[in-house]
């Protein structure tokens, strides 16, 4: 079985591109600076892809409770990762917990990943392409960043609200 160069660069850049996205994700991991109008970004974003793909799935119900299932763990994980963040007050600055959203992140990316492989594995073939909403694995690993990410980022616009609110009272 001979190896295209198109499956040996993909062979290749995979590992490399891994590394890159676990990098990026590190550092983003970080103590960083609150900023309020990325929160709400986040919460924006992470419930339009919630939403999108429960739209994509009201004639498939059983789809659409995977879906639930996996926001409604990333909702409680989201809560865990705001307990276990450490906010300066006085600073507007926040340290989330770095394991909790990688191991969230990268399960997503692996997930991606996965289709992408499955996709470029069934290229020539007559196996019809895998859509994202076709698997309840893909659903679950999508409600639970959605649901991790969108809580968080309404937690810190909640934390952010609370800072106002007594710096007004003060």
């Amino acid at each position: 079985m001979a190896m295209s160069i198109t499956t040996l660069a993909l062979l290749v850049l995979a590992p490399f591109l891994v590394w890159r996205f676990y990098q990026r994700l590190k550092a983003m991991m970080m103590r960083q600076r609150s900023i309020v109008s990325r929160h709400y970004t986040g919460v924006g974003v992470f419930a339009a892809m919630i939403l999108v793909a429960g739209s994509e799935l009201i004639a498939r119900p059983a789809l659409l409770g995977w879906l639930g299932v996996g926001t409604a763990a990333g909702i409680a994980y989201g809560i865990w990762g705001l307990r276990l963040t450490r906010f300066e007050n006085d600073t507007c600055y926040f340290t989330p917990n770095a394991r909790l959203g990688m191991v969230i992140a990268m399960l997503f990316f692996a997930r991606v990943m996965y289709i992408g492989v499955e996709i470029y594995a069934n290229q020539g073939s007559n196996v019809p392409t895998p859509g994202f909403t076709d698997s309840f694995i893909t659903l679950l690993a999508l409600g639970l960043t959605a649901g991790y990410f969108g809580t968080y980022s309404a937690g810190l616009i909640r934390w952010r609200r609370a800072l106002k609110k007594a710096v007004n009272a003060a």
